[in-house]
């Protein structure tokens, strides 16, 4: 309950919002740049990625801002099962023939209908996030009760994470996955618990990269990434001449080397490597702290909120966007295996990209409910 000398402000958070638009206009601006020669090597226009991010991600994505930060949260959290059971019934149909796609990418992620085309993974990552802040609301007494409280979590979880799988996308399984745990630790549940899952997560992926070759490959330029630089170690190790050739303050926006042909997928999930070349250390490290200073804030919130739907709903959003950075910068400087998933705000991809600011405006919303003291 909300003491007498604490209130709801009734506005968003003002602070947190400037922060993300920094963030998307910065990304706007460096993926311009990052995307030129590809845009005119492929479709003769070095604008073409910039004006699709644009046209299919910005615009839809502030539409779904503008609205989720003034649709009650509370209303929307009624609505969390059938968010949830839509967004597994267009993780099916992308295995449907004539409508399921893998574009090229090797995974069967996406969903073509005419000349749009849609990744129904990154849906479920927003709606599993609705679906188990509700759940967990009412569920937490009994998240340290092994039969009643985690099990039956684990297996509504692994019913979309399974699903991923078998497309399969170990990016976006390894980002649903970290979702899932953070929201099992907001929970509060035991950590023999979370340990136990935290195997199952391991083994699991032990599995699938010792499934197919190409995994196994990936895994062995990650340890050892000068052992084939012209073929599975190509795109690391260009993106480790990138990140080296910025230096501290870069070569100069636009001056970019190595997204001419070099680099593979600079407008995707190596655009990190472009704004360590173009801005140099300096700049990138102050993306990182802006980045950091926005999940700080949100996590932040998220304990200023006066139900459980809220925080679980902040908490659940923040961790999917810090994790998802965090893999796809870990990639880019060798800490971690490459994975191919996308710099949320950006790299290039409507999807993604409209699904963020929907759920940004969600975290908006709530924040509109925050206590002040």
């Amino acid at each position: 309950m909300i003491s007498s000398h604490m209130k709801q402000s009734g506005k968003i958070d003002i602070v947190l919002f400037v922060s993300v638009l920094m963030i998307l206009v910065f990304g706007l601006i460096m993926l311009s740049s990052a995307s030129a020669p590809v845009g005119l090597q492929r479709f003769q226009d070095q604008y073409f990625f910039i004006k699709r991010q644009l046209l299919f991600g910005v615009l839809p994505g502030m539409i779904f801002f503008l609205f989720l930060s003034k649709f009650s949260y509370t209303t929307l959290i009624k609505y969390a099962l059938p968010i949830f059971l839509g967004s597994l019934i267009l993780l099916l149909a992308v295995f449907i023939p004539g409508i399921g796609s893998s574009l090229n990418t090797g995974s069967h992620s996406w969903l073509v209908i005419g000349s749009y085309s849609f990744q129904p993974a990154e849906f479920a990552k927003l709606a599993m996030i609705i679906f188990f802040a509700s759940w967990l609301s009412k569920k937490a007494s009994t998240m340290k009760d092994w039969k009643h409280g985690f099990l039956p979590a684990v297996f509504l979880g692994m019913i979309p994470i399974g699903l991923v799988i078998l497309q399969p996308d170990v990016g976006t399984v390894s980002i649903l996955f970290a979702i899932f745990f953070g929201l099992l630790f907001f929970a509060n549940t035991k950590m023999t618990h979370m340990t136990f899952l935290a195997g199952l997560a391991l083994a699991g992926l032990a599995v699938m990269i010792i499934a197919a070759p190409y995994r196994t490959e990936r895994l062995m330029t990650f340890l050892r990434p000068e052992l084939d630089p012209k073929g599975i170690g190509y795109q690391i190790n260009q993106a480790f001449v990138a990140v080296g050739s910025g230096g501290l303050f870069g070569l100069g926006y636009n001056n970019s080397r190595q997204k001419f042909q070099y680099l593979p997928e600079v407008h995707a999930d190596s655009i990190f490597a472009i704004i360590a070349e173009e801005m140099g250390f300096v700049i990138s490290i102050l993306y990182l702290v802006l980045l950091v200073y926005v999940a700080h804030r949100g996590l932040t919130l998220a304990k200023s909120v006066p139900d459980a739907n809220a925080g679980f709903l902040v908490g659940g959003i923040i961790v999917w966007i810090l994790a998802q950075s965090f893999l796809n910068i870990g990639s880019i400087v060798g800490v971690l295996p490459l994975t191919g998933v996308p710099l949320p705000f950006v790299s290039h991809g409507g999807t993604a990209l409209a699904i963020t600011l929907a759920a940004m405006g969600i975290v908006m919303n709530v924040s509109r409910h925050a206590v002040r003291l």
